[in-house]
């Protein structure tokens, strides 16, 4: 694993109040903060840094009376639904599998909302925690939550997507804002299954573009010999106003066929234009997953993308940006449910170094800074 001069977890389950959770005094049940963690970033007006931390707020006494509990916002306020615990596969912390339905159906553990931390310039000190800015479902489409903001600046204005859960449909969500802090709904932007949506921080010949990742149960096979092999990719999609999205007819960044760790890959941070590796371009970090048990391993990987054709790789790299840390997650040890995991969601430039903020085990926020030397290319376009 490369060692980076900062690398620290910033926030995490004990650092958040849940005196002033959005749930608080609102269930009839004791919670507990199962992580906070995948925190998009972005920098404030005043150069400070602000991470939107998604908290998974989870009941402390799931099983009980037979019966597997979970939280649900409804009509402007929060239920508790319980199934049968002989119909349900609780294999996964994160979450269970409801059995007989013919197809996978499942419930969450826990409900997610969103807490605005804002950090010191460099990202390593928690300057304020904005608890009067929190941001908790407001309608059925997210009934089971909000997950794994992401923060872009684009012009005079900050947009954020976020992963919005409910039975209807599992949607991307977006928001804008004047200051980061105050945001206004602005709609469902994807309706189909999407984990990452991250907006670039800029426009590209007047269009607004975002990397996707649509998800599915079945993925068509790339002929015998081909470096690339089946499953979810990276895709593109550009938009006349942040709102209405065309998907890219190129192809984007593809899981490759020799490589263990792009078994499964998704967008990490939103694209911002820089230069490393001698180009300049738009810097991307991604995860790649290696399969592993259940949820399998989590790594950080790079791409630079061409600043006007944004579906050209233009570098990247098979070897890790960042990788899991267990010694960081060693003083919560007691809390851990995952190992194996860092989740990259948000980058910033800082000159000579990036500040890159990423979610650690599910559990808590890690800001890393990495020296801009260490974007070394493999290949030219090797990870398209």
């Amino acid at each position: 694993m490369t060692n980076y001069a900062a690398d620290r977890l910033v926030f995490g389950p004990h650092d958040v109040d849940l005196s002033r959770s959005p749930l608080a005094g609102r269930l009839n049940a004791e919670t507990y903060v199962l992580g906070a963690f995948n925190p998009g970033m972005v920098r404030l007006a005043n150069g400070n840094l602000l991470l939107m931390v998604r908290v998974a707020e989870a009941l402390r006494e799931p099983i009980r009376d037979g019966h597997v509990h979970a939280i649900r916002w409804h009509d402007g306020g929060y239920v508790i639904d319980a199934w049968p615990l002989e119909l349900t596969d609780t294999a996964d912390p994160r979450k269970f599998l409801l059995r007989g339905h013919g197809w996978k159906v499942m419930a969450l553990t826990s409900l997610s909302w969103l807490l605005p931390v804002e950090l010191s310039a460099e990202g390593l000190d928690v300057v304020a925690v904005h608890y009067d800015k929190a941001m908790a479902p407001q309608g059925s489409w997210q009934c089971y939550g909000l997950e794994d903001a992401r923060l872009s600046k684009v012009g005079n204005r900050w947009l954020m997507t976020t992963c919005s859960v409910s039975p209807e449909r599992h949607s991307t969500t977006l928001y804008s804002s004047a200051n980061a802090l105050d945001w206004q709904f602005e709609g469902i932007v994807l309706d189909h299954q999407n984990k990452d949506m991250l907006v670039f921080e800029g426009l590209v010949q007047g269009k607004y573009w975002a990397q996707t990742r649509p998800l599915g149960d079945i993925y068509f096979a790339y002929p015998p010999g081909s470096p690339f092999h089946s499953g979810p990719s990276i895709n593109l999609a550009s938009s006349p106003d942040g709102l209405h999205w065309q998907p890219c007819l190129h192809p984007h960044i593809r899981p490759h066929a020799g490589t263990a760790s792009t078994a499964r890959i998704g967008g990490g941070s939103p694209p911002i234009l820089t230069e490393v590796a001698g180009q300049r371009g738009w810097l991307t970090l991604w995860h790649g997953v290696e399969p592993k048990q259940i949820v399998g391993i989590y790594r950080t990987y790079w791409s630079l993308l061409h600043p006007e054709r944004p579906w050209e790789v233009l570098a990247t790299s098979h070897v890790p940006l960042l990788e899991p840390a267990p010694d960081l997650t060693e003083p919560l040890k007691d809390l851990l449910y995952l190992q194996d995991v860092v989740f990259t969601t948000g980058i910033a430039d800082a000159g000579d170094h990036f500040i890159v903020a990423s979610g650690e085990a599910d559990l808590a926020c890690r800001i890393t800074h990495v020296p801009r030397d260490a974007f070394i290319p493999a290949d030219k376009g090797g990870a398209q």
